[in-house]
């Protein structure tokens, strides 16, 4: 059989799936990599006037390069505000004015759950990981989050082993209980096989596209719980021509983010 060849990679596929999910107007909280990435397709496609900002308190970086960090000084020159962690987790994501966060784990469990913490029992870890940073509270108060995962038994999990940043918790109703605001928490997984959305009778995610060159049999096999698939569910449209040239072109000529295929996005 013939193997199909496409003209983008892995990566680019799911930093426009991320983009696709943002719209305009919105106040988007960004890290580095797949998050800022999207944020910015999204402004040169359809969104021209959302607004980044990062952890650090950059305000609507105009970077010229690929940016390395949150705190990297190529985001300060024609940013909008240059601020600290008190003016965007406090008068802006507490305040209730993010739109989106963008998020990423070692651990994503089926509600949506985070684990950053540690791999295992938390008194005797397999692993220890490097805990929630901002993360936590952008989980708990951004109108929206999206996660980004790769997606295998290690990454998913039915639950997680340790829970840093809330999803849906144990189900509908859960983040209320806890006294999180209503009508927030996760809307989609990007993983590097499918797109994950979330029921909304029972806060688990579902198989909503399956990437080219991926099969539902082979997603639902990859992931450790009883995924369902949508009655509705379809190939994830591939970047387009203005998508990769945006990419390749605008946000990173030096194709820096080849350095997910080397980390398994493939």
């Amino acid at each position: 059989m013939a193997v199909q060849v496409y003209n983008y990679i892995k990566p680019e596929l799911m930093a426009c799936c991320g983009s696709r999910e943002i719209r305009d107007n919105d106040l988007v909280i960004v890290g580095t990599g797949f998050p800022t990435m999207s944020a910015n397709i999204a402004k040169y496609n359809h969104a021209p006037n959302a607004v980044m900002m990062q952890e650090s308190g950059v305000i609507d970086a105009q970077p010229k390069r690929t940016a390395l960090s949150v705190g990297d000084p190529c985001l300060n020159p024609g940013a909008a505000m240059i601020g600290g962690l008190v003016e965007i987790m406090g008068m802006f994501l507490q305040a209730g004015w993010v739109d989106v966060g963008f998020l990423a784990g070692s651990q994503v469990d089926k509600y949506g759950n985070i684990n950053t913490t540690v791999i295992g029992d938390y008194d005797a870890p397999k692993s220890r990981l490097p805990g929630s940073g901002g993360a936590n509270p952008i989980g708990s108060l951004a109108k929206k989050t999206l996660i980004i995962a790769l997606h295998d038994n290690r990454r998913l999990a039915e639950k997680v082993d340790f829970l840093t940043t809330p999803g849906y918790i144990d189900g509908p109703g859960a983040r209320e209980k806890w006294g999180l605001p209503p009508n927030t928490g996760p809307q989609v997984i990007i993983t590097n096989k499918a797109i994950l959305k979330f029921d909304s009778d029972t806060c688990e995610a579902y198989l909503a596209s399956y990437h080219p060159g991926n099969s539902v049999d082979e997603i639902v096999a990859a992931t450790p719980w009883e995924l369902k698939v949508a009655d509705d569910v379809h190939e994830t449209e591939p970047p387009t021509e203005k998508e990769l040239k945006i990419i390749r072109e605008l946000l990173d000529p030096a194709g820096m983010i080849r350095v997910y295929e080397k980390k398994g996005y493939v």
